[in-house]
């Protein structure tokens, strides 16, 4: 008789594209998010927390080919009622996409202008790659009903006041803004405007995205008749005479000194057109606003070389970039980059009313900021554990219940050992293991005569490391205090360890 054939056991690995996050990371981004939520409610901003689902029609993606939606979603379909087929959803894959939905389902019941901050994580259907994860935290400010650029410097300062606020030093950062109308100028004056020049103002745009891997000559080429790689493979060209790509290339070099010189050397690049003038007096008024609340070129500067998702936005849009130095996997010095980006979009909402509704806003990369700050050496390596009460008497866990209690009353992180009291060394190496600061022992002999023991894991692993046989003796990390003393004596040792 054959044997029945076993049931694999499942695989205990986390799917592609995927991470775990325990307890120090967990508590550092809790720690961050509570910061800039901090920032964003002194600015007036309300928080907002919408479902992690989504309507895909909301979302508004489909592949071009079939019913299913697109590829870049989490999306599944509800069971069909009657005749009519289920409904397509979808995990969010922004913040983004669901204020719209909320601002155009509750507009009649919000304020005018609508101003709310989420935070919280969102899922992309994409190839996972290096520190590329298909779920990461998005932590957003929106203003959602305000035509004026003032809103957009104030978004401006509140970025740059975040940045600060968790860690991130004056002079480590910069908040690059430029605006969408000026490049629509520029390429207005480049003669690449009109339907008919949709493809080559396409190339364009590629192209100046693409300045800090290729460099200007790389993007000249790219302008022109195109660009051949390193492996051989040509890129053709938006086909731009060499006057066109002078307009284009002036833009993207137009960075001076100081902001009101750049907006003059922009003011001679979108002369004749109007879009163009309009974004530039737009960029003058934010630089001026933000002046205003102290918000100069050592914390916001004009920089036309932005270009981020400028085919999303319609009007300013915003970038903060981290300005030092790492090493990278190869030990080679490279700027940590951006960790934050924003603009205007006033079409969004529009898809849902049919109404253009003016807004702006930012999204901060959590992940990418904790990473920069832990680069420069601002986050904790480990947090600081739990004091662990151990059990030296299994009929007495009423008494190492109550001593916790007492410490967690007292704003003490305590826990008692849970395990197998059996082996009092597994206890120990529990304790080590958890971080813990502070281990106590009570035995029958220390109840009996009304002490506890109180063991300093910080001093007896700072002695392990460095203290001489003498220094050893002298400075004892074990030693009894009174019963009634003893959330004292721990709150002695955690002030001087913190």
């Amino acid at each position: 008789m054959a044997k029945p054939k076993k049931t694999p056991r499942p695989k205990a690995q986390t799917p592609k594209g995927f991470r775990d996050y325990f307890g120090t990371e967990v508590t550092h981004r809790a720690e961050m998010l509570s910061k800039i939520a901090a920032v964003y409610h002194r600015y007036g901003f309300d928080a907002l927390e919408s479902s992690g689902v989504e309507t895909v029609e909301a979302l508004g993606k489909f592949l071009p080919d079939v019913d299913r939606p697109n590829e870049g979603v989490f999306a599944w379909q509800e069971d069909s009622e009657g005749d009519k087929p289920g409904d397509w959803l979808a995990l969010r894959y922004d913040l983004t996409a669901p204020l719209a939905r909320v601002y155009a389902q509750h507009r009649n019941d919000l304020p005018m202008p609508y101003r709310r901050y989420a935070m919280g994580p969102v899922w992309r259907n994409e190839k996972p790659g290096p520190g590329r994860f298909r779920q990461f935290y998005q932590c957003d400010a929106d203003t959602v009903g305000a035509p004026s650029v003032a809103a957009d410097a104030e978004i401006c300062a509140m970025l740059a006041d975040c940045l600060e606020e968790v860690g991130i030093a004056r002079g480590d950062y910069v908040v690059r803004v430029n605006n969408r109308k000026v490049l629509n100028g520029v390429l207005e004056v480049a003669g690449l405007a009109g339907d008919d020049k949709d493809i080559e103002r396409g190339i364009v745009l590629r192209a100046i995205d693409k300045l800090d891997r290729l460099g200007p000559e790389g993007v000249r080429a790219l302008l022109g008749e195109g660009r051949k790689d390193d492996s051989g493979d040509f890129t053709k060209g938006a086909g731009l005479a060499d006057a066109q790509a002078d307009v284009v290339m002036g833009f993207m070099q137009a960075k001076r000194d100081s902001g009101a010189e750049t907006v003059a050397r922009l003011r001679e690049l979108v002369a004749g057109s109007d879009a163009g003038v309009q974004g530039v007096d737009e960029l003058e008024l934010i630089s001026d606003l933000l002046a205003a609340g102290g918000y100069g070129p050592d914390r916001v500067e004009i920089d036309p070389s932005v270009v981020r998702g400028l085919g999303y936005y319609t009007g300013p849009v915003f970038e903060a970039e981290l300005t030092f130095e790492i090493k990278d996997e190869k030990g080679r010095a490279r700027n940590f980059g951006s960790v934050a980006g924003g603009g205007r979009y006033d079409d969004l909402v529009k898809r849902f009313t049919g109404q253009e509704v003016p807004a702006t806003g930012v999204s901060i990369g959590v992940d990418r900021l904790l990473a920069a700050l832990a680069a420069k050496g601002r986050l904790e390596a480990e947090a600081t554990g739990p004091v662990v009460v151990t059990v030296m008497d299994r009929d007495r866990m009423a008494d190492y219940q109550a001593m916790v209690t007492e410490l967690r009353q007292a704003g003490i992180r305590a826990e008692v050992y849970l395990g197998n009291p059996k082996n009092f060394g597994n206890q120990m190496k529990y304790a080590d293991k958890r971080q813990s600061p502070v281990v106590v022992i009570e035995g029958g002999d220390e109840k009996d005569r009304g002490v506890v023991q109180i063991k300093d894991m910080v001093l007896g692993a700072q002695l392990a490391q460095e203290a001489s046989h003498d220094e050893w003796k002298e400075r004892k990390n074990q030693y009894e205090v009174k019963r009634s003393d003893l959330v004292q004596e721990v709150r002695n040792i955690l002030d001087r360890t913190n």
